[in-house]
């Protein structure tokens, strides 16, 4: 992956990351807390899950020796910093979600080509910086689905985080332009901006749900 493609990736995880949290926070302190039965056994405990995991790879990453001190220490932190009860409700996720996102968007907006090509030490082989970030956003999307289903085992909806959904209706006034794979030419991608269906891109077509079956 290159410079741009994770860091649009990383504009996606932040973007779907603010709408969950965003829907647990209708959520009332009983329903954020109560044990459905999961492993993770709440939404409070998988968000707060899914922030640890954000928080330890972005310290693994900004770290430049990976001694097995470092690594036991670092899941010491994680584990003491980020105890589900120490998250009583929606706000204080929150609040600790935008310090970490904060850390995160500065690392990867100085991210370049060659920093992503870079070999880090992962159990008994390496892996290189682009991977391992593809492995986070991915771990952070597949816990968002449990948070989802979650939501409607409560009795509540929960907000769409599709990628597609994302390109659509993502952050920002503008329609962006975004490359086609071989780069030869621009594409928009927020085609329902201008009355266009996603599927057929013809005027007046646009669907009430940008969701694909």
């Amino acid at each position: 992956m290159t410079k741009d493609d994770i860091q649009i990736l990383y504009e996606y995880d932040r973007w779907a990351n603010t709408r969950v949290l965003r829907a647990a926070s209708k959520l009332s302190p009983e329903q954020f807390t109560r044990d459905l039965g999961g492993r993770l056994r709440s939404v409070r405990d998988t968000l707060v899950h899914i922030l640890g995991g954000e928080w330890i790879w972005l310290a693994y990453w900004k770290e430049p020796s990976h001694s097995p001190a470092f690594l036991s220490d670092l899941r010491a932190r994680r584990d003491a910093l980020f105890n589900p009860d120490a998250f009583p409700n929606a706000a204080a996720v929150r609040l600790k979600w935008s310090e970490v996102e904060k850390e995160q968007a500065e690392f990867v907006n100085r991210v370049t080509n060659e920093s992503l090509e870079k070999m880090l030490p992962l159990r008994t082989t390496q892996i290189s910086l682009a991977h391992l970030m593809q492995h986070l956003a991915n771990h952070s999307t597949y816990h968002r689905g449990q948070v989802a289903l979650m939501m409607r085992q409560l009795g509540t909806e929960p907000l769409a985080t599709d990628f597609h959904v994302f390109l659509v209706e993502g952050p920002g006034e503008a329609a962006p332009t975004r490359w086609s794979c071989d780069g030869a030419r621009p594409i928009v991608l927020r085609f329902a901006k201008f009355g266009m269906s996603p599927l057929e891109g013809t005027p007046g077509s646009a669907p009430k749900s940008t969701r694909l079956p």
